[in-house]
């Protein structure tokens, strides 16, 4: 073992979702007044990589996925334009969460054609039960090896489309990480950091299961961590979404172990200067894609996606497949991802962003009962005491009902009163719903399903064309008391 002492740089890139430029990003200022700030860009993010790499050339560049799925140019070439992309910024292993949107064996195209792994202890071939990616990846520097587990998100297979999971299952890790911190232990592995993207309470259950683990690059919940947690001798990093932060550890190790870690949340601040080679590859993937520069209308309220009871952005969109289709009820899923869009001018790329699958506005007969259940299976899905029946982002989205819950209380039990409209909800009556993706309201609800003609992007901007967007009569839908 070596006695010398080590000097290792960590690099945490996180949730990115496809967003290749800069962007604005929200921040919170005192009293919850909102400023939005232009952050982001994969150009300067390799910019800042490159910058640490010339302080330590012992630089270790993650990612823990939703890098190949969430803006519009990405997803029309079935995650095609993003890949040299990606290839030139010197990342060296990633995870997986929304890359299984194209399906598994188009997710395995594209992970093959990187440069660097991709990696999951925790994703099976059904037929086999065989491992269908590499559980870890050993990276050897001067002084110091480490061991990176993947663990990819556990919920494709649960919560999302059937489609995404076709042929594969996918696991907590709860029974795979201690078998694999053995063996990298007898492979003589000095660090062991768990590169994860099933969410900050699940992964703080898996360290406190398995103590032994040095690192943790937390992914999916998109949270900024300003500074580590620590449990046990486990250290734990968050950087945000977006790709507007990085997060950096600068570790001293001696005798195999760290003796001290320094952490930087790092602003991609737009004042930094991009890579000139990247940013030139980026403008040509997207040149095709220039009408998204188009502005398509106005918005009086400030688009975010950043709150957890509901939020402006989805009310936008639900207020459109209301308009749309005549019909009061909507719902949709609480998407994390999405940058926000301040007050003002919205471009094309912009309110594409926002559900840039463009699906279809569909609709379905729900019971008064289905609703009630569903939104408890909602709620416990976003609230569980159990991290591991955490399935998902944040609450459901809905526009024409109002809910009041009590959030301490166990399954099943939280919600105390939903009005349809001004009315108690009926729960053996039948109500007409629009629905935004199979995650707006699951197959096993309700009957007569169909998609409508109208697609998302087509319902928002007829709702532009009416004038400029105010938000101002959609009532709260989730009630806290």
């Amino acid at each position: 073992m070596n006695t010398e002492l080590t000097e290792l740089s960590l690099i945490q890139l996180n949730d990115c979702h496809a967003y290749l430029n800069s962007h604005p990003e929200l921040f919170w200022e005192e009293g919850g007044v909102i400023r939005h700030e232009e952050c982001g860009g994969l150009s300067r993010i390799l910019t800042i990589v490159e910058q640490e790499r010339k302080l330590n050339k012992n630089c270790l560049f993650l990612d823990n996925g939703d890098t190949l799925h969430g803006t519009f140019p990405v997803i029309q070439s079935k995650g095609e334009l993003i890949v040299p992309i990606l290839n030139k910024l010197t990342l060296e292993a990633m995870t997986m969460h929304w890359e299984f949107f194209y399906g598994p064996e188009r997710t395995k195209e594209l992970t093959n054609q990187l440069n660097y792994p991709a990696l999951a202890c925790n994703i099976y071939d059904q037929k086999t039960n065989q491992l269908i990616y590499e559980p870890y990846l050993i990276k050897n520097y001067p002084g110091v090896s480490v061991g990176i587990i993947g663990l990819a998100s556990n919920i494709v297979d649960k919560t999302m489309p059937a489609s995404f999971s076709e042929g594969i299952y996918f696991t907590s890790g709860e029974k795979e990480l201690p078998v694999l911190i053995k063996e990298l232990r007898s492979k003589k592995v000095d660090l062991i950091l768990l590169l994860s993207h099933v969410g900050f309470p699940q992964e703080m259950q898996l360290i406190k299961e398995n103590p032994d683990l040095d690192i943790c690059f937390s992914g999916h919940t998109h949270h900024r961590l300003q500074k580590p947690v620590i449990s046990g001798k486990t250290i734990v990093i968050q950087s945000g979404c977006h790709g507007s932060f990085l997060g950096r550890l600068r570790l001293k190790i001696k005798n195999g172990k760290i003796i001290s870690h320094e952490h930087e949340l790092i602003k991609v601040s737009a004042e930094i200067m991009p890579d000139q080679e990247l940013q030139a590859m980026i403008d040509s993937a997207l040149e095709p894609f220039s009408e998204l520069d188009q502005i398509v209308g106005q918005t009086k309220t400030d688009l975010n996606r950043n709150e957890m009871l509901s939020t402006t952005m989805d009310d936008f969109m639900l207020k459109a497949a209301t308009d749309a289709t005549g019909i009061a009820i909507a719902f949709s899923n609480g998407w994390r991802y999405g940058a926000p869009i301040p007050a003002g001018p919205i471009t094309m790329g912009a309110l594409t962003n926002i559900v840039p699958m463009n699906p279809p506005v569909s609709k379905v007969t729900l019971s008064g009962q289905e609703i009630w259940d569903m939104l408890e299976e909602n709620l416990e899905r976003t609230f569980s005491a159990d991290p591991f029946a955490q399935m998902g982002g944040y609450l459901k989205r809905a526009r024409g009902i109002t809910v009041t819950f009590k959030i301490e209380n166990p399954k099943d039990t939280r919600i105390q009163e939903i009005f349809v409209g001004s009315e108690p909800i009926e729960l053996d009556r039948s109500y007409e719903a629009a629905f935004v993706t199979d995650q707006g309201v699951g197959p096993e609800y309700g009957t007569n399903r169909q998609q409508t003609e109208v697609r998302v992007f087509d319902a928002m901007l007829d709702l532009l064309a009416k004038g400029p967007y105010d938000g101002l009569e959609q009532p709260e839908t989730f009630i806290l008391i």
